[in-house]
């Protein structure tokens, strides 16, 4: 017998052995001779595991394939053209179309060729994660890495090196100098731009809970009660609640002192209880030497110290003064800056706008317009109108003097109250202490 005859034999036994319509996946063809190259081969199209083409019976499906776990694809036969089949290998005996053969085993690492559709959208990929290869810290100087023994310590002026020891550290100086100076300057740009955008807590009056405009001894009183500001707008409203009775303070309800040595031994009760604006007012006072006090420049700079200490802004501004213009103290210019920096990260306006006017003198306007629109936005007239002088000069954009002047006009109507507007009617806004 030929090998023609032997394949038209082959194929006959195929078509008897199997009904015409396809069998249901999963079911072998009878009396049909397949190998793993026959499968690779052959013409074929992918299906849904485990469901019949046309309702026939399938295999069950297995505990751990069932719906929500991966789907796997089953491959059958489509066959070719009446005679010699496409992809037909000589010697080997062909397979009917439509009948399913048995699928290889797959391995357990086994992924499709694609990635697959989950339920909720998003596509499975097939790429396996690794691990990102993470370098050992190292010391910047002699390069001996970090164990639990040997530990490393940043530069905390940059923190852009670390070292395992301060002699490294004194070694590697020359070589890091210029590197950590500028990143030191940057990092302290960041922050001194990005901090104090608010003002503090006791730049509001605390009965209407609006921030006080400026200038704030203008615009409210002090209590040597309680040691608050209140607005002149809650002043006015007050007395005229109290039927004309404006000898008690608005806040507390204590009666006001009668002269100035009750309001001295008021303030300093308060200071004795720890509060840090009684204590940046009796500063004040021992600066001036009033209210009987004799002037004590000294004196007055340990109670701003500690009263910054204490979070008082005014106090970290009033320090700043005294170290720049020698008040009582060796003057130190940079010391004083710094003062003033820190009041100006805490919010204190007035200092924001001191630290602009530097920058402006020094030709500095980039840095002086961004001091400035930060004070300006919290309502202060002063540094709105050295905005306009530089936009006028064609030092800054357009663009930033509007956002300066839409940031003061923003921050004035927030400012404004009935009682505010009645009490300058009056003539109410004056330097007032009680």
């Amino acid at each position: 017998m030929d090998r023609k005859s032997a394949n038209d034999i082959g194929r006959s036994s195929a078509a008897s052995a199997c009904p015409p319509q396809r069998r249901g996946l999963g079911a072998p063809a009878k009396n049909t001779n397949f190998d793993s190259k026959t499968w690779q081969d052959t013409r074929t199209r992918t299906l849904p595991q485990h469901d019949s083409p046309r309702g026939g019976g399938g295999t069950p499906r297995p505990e751990n394939e069932r719906e929500g776990n991966q789907p796997v694809q089953t491959r059958y036969v489509t066959g070719g053209r009446k005679g010699e089949g496409r992809g037909r290998k000589k010697g080997v005996d062909s397979v009917k179309a439509g009948v399913v053969p048995p699928r290889p085993p797959l391995s357990p690492t086994y992924e499709p060729a694609h990635s697959l559709p989950t339920h909720g959208g998003a596509r499975m990929s097939c790429c396996t994660p690794t691990a990102a290869v993470i370098a050992p810290e190292t010391c910047a100087n002699c390069g001996k890495e970090g164990t639990d023994i040997v530990k490393l310590k940043n530069c905390t002026a940059c923190f852009l090196v670390k070292y395992c020891g301060v002699d490294c550290q004194k070694s590697h100086r020359k070589l890091h100098k210029r590197a950590c100076k500028k990143r030191a300057a940057e990092l302290k740009d960041e922050e001194l731009y990005a901090q104090g955008h608010e003002r503090p807590e006791s730049d509001f009056c605390p009965l209407c809970l609006l921030a006080i405009p400026f200038p704030m001894n203008v615009h409210s009183m002090f209590y040597s009660c309680c040691s608050k500001l209140v607005c002149n707008g809650c002043a006015y409203a007050t007395h005229v609640r109290r039927q004309g009775d404006s000898n008690s303070c608005p806040f507390c309800r204590a009666p006001s002192p009668e002269n100035d040595e009750e309001g001295l031994k008021r303030t300093q009760r308060r200071v004795a209880a720890k509060d840090p604006e009684a204590m940046v007012f009796l500063g004040n006072l021992y600066k001036n030497g009033s209210c009987g006090l004799e002037k004590n420049v000294p004196r007055a700079m340990k109670l701003w110290t500690e009263a910054a200490e204490l979070g008082s802004t005014t106090a970290h501004a009033d320090m700043g003064i005294a170290y720049y213009n020698g008040w009582g103290v060796a003057q130190d210019k940079a010391k004083g800056m710094c003062c003033w920096e820190s009041a100006a990260m805490q919010g204190h306006a007035t200092t924001r706008h001191t630290l602009g006017i530097f920058e402006f003198d020094g030709g500095n306007y980039d840095r002086a317009v961004r001091h400035l629109v930060i004070s300006a936005k919290m309502g202060l007239k002063e540094s709105l109108n050295e905005i306009k002088e530089l936009f006028v000069n064609g030092h800054i954009a357009k663009a930033q003097f509007a956002e300066g002047l839409k940031g003061y006009q923003d921050a004035v109507e927030e400012m404004k109250s009935s009682d505010r507007e009645v009490a300058a009617t009056l003539g109410l806004n004056k330097n007032n202490i009680d």
